[in-house]
């Protein structure tokens, strides 16, 4: 059988499968299977037997956004994120919407006027990668945020530094890099005052935003 014939029966099997599978299942078990079986048919057709295993993992990730939908997806995630960071006194999380927003003390992450990651917080940015790799549909924004300590310009440097460090750390635990977007705030973006060194620890920061792939940013 041609290679063009087995992904026309494979997509018609596929939505034959979601027709059937609905009146018994999940939507989260439906979409998985649909895109593992979409995803087998067309990796074999580009690289036979090999290429219908790597077709069918790829498509049993994107068959569960689709059928779980945006929120139970990134409900999963952000329940796995937060296990991850529950023995962690320097991250902390929050959700809008669909939208993961992961802090991290740039205290806890950088020596002063630095843009090394110390190794105590190279463990923390793994454990949040581990839960990253297994969830490919979202993008991946960081954000370096500074006080007002020191000049404007040498401000607006650092923050930029310090949010491709972080992400040079989750590309080394396999992350791709197109998923990932930085960005530096500088001292531009406070979250509390700049007046008392509490206020400023706060506003020292790197965040981890998490976003569904198709939401506006």
């Amino acid at each position: 059988m041609g290679r063009k014939r087995i992904i026309a029966v494979l997509v018609a099997c596929a939505f034959c499968m979601a027709g059937c599978a609905t009146k018994t299942k999940t939507g989260a078990a439906v979409g998985a299977g649909v895109g593992t079986v979409l995803g087998a048919g067309i990796g074999y057709a580009i690289g036979g037997g090999k290429g219908a295993a790597i077709g069918a993992g790829i498509g049993l990730a994107g068959g569960t956004l689709a059928g779980m939908g945006v929120g139970r997806y990134m409900d999963k995630q952000e329940q796995e994120l937060q296990n991850a960071i529950a023995q962690s006194e320097a991250a902390s999380m929050k959700r809008e919407q669909d939208i993961l927003i992961l802090s991290f003390k740039a205290d806890f992450m950088f020596d002063v006027n630095s843009s090394v990651v110390k190794p105590g917080a190279q463990t923390e940015i793994r454990r949040v990668a581990d839960v990253l790799y297994r969830y490919p549909e979202t993008r991946i924004r960081i954000e370096g945020h500074t006080d007002s300590t020191g000049g404007e310009a040498y401000n607006q440097a650092l923050s930029e530094r310090r949010a491709e460090a972080v992400k040079s750390e989750l590309v080394a635990q396999n992350i791709q890099p197109e998923r990932i977007q930085t960005i530096g705030y500088g001292l531009s973006k406070p979250v509390a005052t700049n007046a008392t060194p509490e206020g400023r620890q706060l506003n020292r920061r790197v965040q981890v935003v998490i976003i569904p792939q198709g939401e506006a940013q």
